[in-house]
Order: C-alpha cells, then structure tokens, then sequence
C-alpha cells in the first residue's frame, strides 16, 4: 500500500480536500482499507463505526462541493475510547461495562464533529486508563506499530499507534500522569497536554455514569490532540478549546500575543538530570546535542 497520502499532515488533507484533489469519501476509504490491513497486528482500533462515517463523508463532499469550509471538514479521525461518542461502546478496559452505550457524544467530540471531522472509530487503552501500556481484557493488546513486540504506551496507546500507523492524521486523546505523552514518546507522533480545563471533559467520564464534567473530579485530567505535526495540534486545539457550554457565561478563552516572533530571542530551559533517577547517557547526549 502506498503510505505517501496516509503520512500526510491534516493539514495538508485539509487543502487537499478544499482543491478537491481527493475526496471526503476516497480519503474515508484510504483509512478503512488501512485499518482493515494493518490493524489486526497493531489492535488500536478497537471500535469501528464505518456506516456512519461512510454518511458524513458523503454528506462533507457535498458541503465541500457547495464551497463550505470548517477547519476539520471531511477528515476522518479516530477518538481514545474513553470518550463518550453515541450509540458507540464506552468500557474504559473494563469488562463489567461492554454493552454499555451513550446517547451523546462527549463535548470534546460534538467539537471536532461539529468542525467537520469523521469519527470513523475508537482506539485502545489499558484498564481503568490506569497504566503505561494499552491492554485490557475488552480488546486485547495494542502494540507498537514500530515494533509489535513493544508496547505504544498508555493510557492513549491505541491513539498513538492509530497515528503513527497512518490510519488517521488526527486523534483525540487525554493525559493525567503522562497517558498523551509517554505514547507519543513510545510512537514517534506529537502530542499537547494542554492547561487543565482549557479543553472540555464533560462525556469523558465513568462509563454509565452521567456525562459529568471530569475536570470536577480532583484528579487533574485533561484532553488533547495527537498527531504528526506541531501545526497540527494548534488547528486542533483551536477547535477543541474553550468553555464548557454551561461556563461560558462566566469564561472566554483569550490568549495573550507571543512575547516574540522568533526562536532565538527565547530562552530555554534544558532538564537534563533528575535529583530522583539517573539520566541513561545516550537521553543526556541526546539533550545536550539539542541545546546545543
């Protein structure tokens, strides 16, 4: 299979798309027939949802064809399966709650929806969304598109391998302890764990639980974009970002300028030993090769 369209960034799927130099629903058929081939080495995504996001693909050429622009239209996305999407499965790696369903998405996901992306599926975690690696008795192992005999990390271990094995461009995770992190490091993708509660977690708790907002929960969880460019994740943050709904009247998001407009008038600073653990030489060299 040719990776050179899998591999591109969404932002260019996103120009693409509006020249009409491929279609919602060719770019749609590219990811499946990936998923469909790839997929049952890697096991990231865990839950399919192609006859909806076969309609909205259908539904984004027709938007796109009448000229219509959304910053995500017609790109198909997958989400970690610990967000609420409707009428789709919500375990969080816990066998008690498999044939559990939501009647609505998450905020997180209405945004990206709503910006025009294709949900076509949900990517694997490790139980409870409590550990480094992506198994659970629901789905099974992920592993490392890179390596399958290592691990893509956790908690958003099935979104990091679905990036960076090209399945989609694009996903939606959350971090606490380093769960969008570490699988980025483990991938090879970029991640943004953003400022706590500047994205919305209401449909992004307990399953069978009411779509509580999780930032109330005490435990400093966030949700975030990953993909395979640093533009990347600004153009999803810009959609995802915000007050919840029932905070706006109270919040605005309103980011102040960049201090500067060029690298060198920052400074930097470099960690490169830790009072707690050892640094391995090869991440000491590495870090100093960088601040150099």
């Amino acid at each position: 299979m040719d990776d050179r369209l899998d591999y591109q960034s969404t932002t260019e799927l996103v120009r693409a798309l509006a020249a009409r130099r491929i279609s919602a629903v060719e770019l749609l058929e590219r990811a499946i027939a990936r998923i469909e081939y790839y997929n049952p080495a890697i096991n990231a995504v865990v839950v399919r949802d192609y006859v909806r996001a076969r309609a909205a693909a259908i539904a984004a050429d027709a938007a796109l064809a009448k000229g219509e622009r959304r910053p995500l239209l017609g790109i198909p996305m997958t989400v970690k399966e610990s967000f609420n999407v409707a009428g789709l499965p919500i375990t969080w790696g816990i066998p008690m709650f498999q044939y559990w369903r939501p009647n609505e998405d998450a905020v997180a996901v209405a945004r990206l929806k709503a910006a025009g992306a294709i949900i076509i599926g949900k990517t694997n975690v490790p139980f409870a969304l409590s550990d480094w690696q992506s198994y659970n008795d629901v789905y099974g192992t992920t592993n490392n598109p890179w390596d399958f005999g290592r691990s893509p990390g956790g908690s958003s271990g099935g979104s990091a391998a679905s990036v960076a094995a090209g399945f989609v461009s694009l996903e939606l995770g959350s971090d606490i302890a380093g769960s969008l992190r570490a699988p980025a490091h483990f991938c090879g993708i970029y991640t943004h764990k953003p400022s706590y509660g500047l994205v919305p977690l209401r449909g992004h708790s307990w399953p069978k639980s009411e779509a509580l907002d999780a930032e109330g929960d005490g435990y400093l969880a966030v949700g975030g974009p990953l993909a395979r460019t640093a533009a990347d994740l600004a153009l999803a943050l810009d959609v995802l970002a915000g007050p919840d709904e029932e905070e706006a009247v109270a919040y605005g998001l309103t980011l102040p300028p960049a201090r500067h407009d060029n690298l060198k008038s920052f400074r930097v600073l470099i960690i490169d030993t830790h009072p707690l653990l050892p640094t391995a030489s090869t991440v000491w060299a590495a870090l100093n090769r960088l601040s150099d």
